[in-house]
């Protein structure tokens, strides 16, 4: 192993090479384009031997990446934003015909109003279709992610795709120091691509993906929730390879010293660093709080989310994504749902949208109104906690006032 000094899209280009993949589509979309530049230079000096295919959409992008591993490569492609929705149609044929594809997913928000920065909408939007995703607090952890999401994906338990989500420009720019694992233990770990499942095979043809009747596509729906129920035994078991092979621990949910914290907050991404030195800081200060980091959010881990809780009396949820007409964010949701027979009480936090940065003040912020709403001091949270001014000044927004 050698320590480098890598970006989150740098990290996501040497992830793939390691893995080695066989087949690349790629699209531009900031800010994720220079992955597939890096891997463009990848193959043209000789460092992957693969084939690089340029395609017209980020529709393509997928559809060309998904049929390749039907053909028996480990393929990869990536993308962000508006890049992901277009995919949306594809992502679900992916996901249905169990193709174990890996794609890293630099979080940018949705138009309108554009914006070039971060956000986990994008992701967030196609949780429900059937993959797997992961989320990167930093560089090391994109690196590491993809290779392990290819292990658990090509799984013959789970044979289904993941997103590997790294916020924009504050990881996908970020220089960081990376350890880069060794060919040859990545190779050990990794193994050969084989199909195991659906194939296209001139010499075994089979129909995939045909039009299929009421009488089997409830059950085949439901092997994709059998196999995402198997993915969190998966995980643990090759997340403890990882660590035996390569020296770094994860795990799903991590608790962060939450075992005797009065108010917990739980996360995922790259603001999990803040938060943890914020929870540092107040403990210090005799503020009894803690951190509940989400490595993976799909499938939504609930046994792992309710032990780290444990019997923290209030959980805030903080959603870098909006959750319009909803009552919070989606992960908000699901927390909320995961602790309903609970005594805790569950807010909604909503910032860091757009690319705002998620600050030490404000996470202070969260944590002492938390403890304000335990103690009676407070009777309602402040969920959109980081706007400026009065919002509704802004552009041409009408008020019938």
């Amino acid at each position: 192993m050698a320590y480098v000094m890598l970006d989150g899209n740098m990290a996501a280009a040497e992830a793939i090479k390691l893995a080695r993949v066989k087949v690349i589509s790629a699209y531009p979309i900031t800010p994720q384009s220079s992955v597939p530049e890096m891997l463009a230079d990848f193959v043209n000096e000789g460092k992957m031997d693969a084939q690089y295919v340029r395609v017209e959409s980020e529709h393509s992008a997928l559809s060309v990446a998904t049929t390749a591993a039907m053909a028996g490569s480990r393929a990869a492609t990536a993308t962000a934003s508006n890049g992901l929705a277009l995919m949306h149609e594809v992502l679900g044929m992916t996901a249905g015909n169990r193709v174990p594809i890996v794609m890293p997913v630099v979080n940018r928000g949705i138009a309108a109003p554009w914006t070039l920065w971060c956000e986990h909408g994008d992701s967030m939007c196609e949780r429900d279709m059937g993959w797997l995703q992961f989320y990167s607090q930093n560089v090391q952890e994109i690196l590491d992610l993809i290779l392990m999401a290819y292990r658990v994906c090509e799984d013959a338990r789970v044979l289904l795709p993941a997103m590997v989500c790294l916020d924009g420009f504050f990881l996908s720019h970020s220089m960081q120091k990376v350890d880069v694992p060794d060919q040859t233990l990545v190779d050990e770990f990794i193994g050969e691509f084989k199909n195991k499942n659906t194939y296209l095979d001139p010499n075994d043809p089979m129909f995939l993906c045909d039009l299929t009747g009421n009488e089997e596509y409830t059950e085949m729906r439901y092997q994709q929730k059998v196999a995402l129920d198997a993915v969190p035994k998966v995980v643990e078991e090759v997340f403890a390879e990882f660590n035996k092979k390569f020296g770094r621990s994860y795990k799903i949910v991590e608790g962060y010293q939450t075992e005797d914290a009065d108010a917990v907050l739980v996360a995922l991404g790259s603001m999990c660093g803040t938060a943890k030195y914020v929870v540092n800081k107040m403990r210090k200060e005799g503020k009894k709080v803690g951190l509940v980091k989400v490595t993976m959010f799909r499938p939504f881990p609930l046994s792992h989310i309710k032990k780290a809780i444990g019997n923290a009396p209030v959980v805030g949820v903080f959603d870098r994504s909006t959750g319009l007409g909803s009552l919070g964010g989606p992960v908000w949701n699901e927390v909320a749902a995961a602790m309903r027979r609970s005594n805790c009480e569950i807010y909604p936090y909503i910032g860091g949208i757009g690319g705002r940065d998620v600050t030490v003040e404000n996470l202070e912020g969260i944590f002492n109104e938390l403890l304000d709403l335990k103690d009676g001091k407070k009777a309602e949270n402040t969920t959109w906690f980081d706007l400026k001014g009065n919002p509704m000044e802004i552009r041409q927004v009408y008020q019938n006032v």
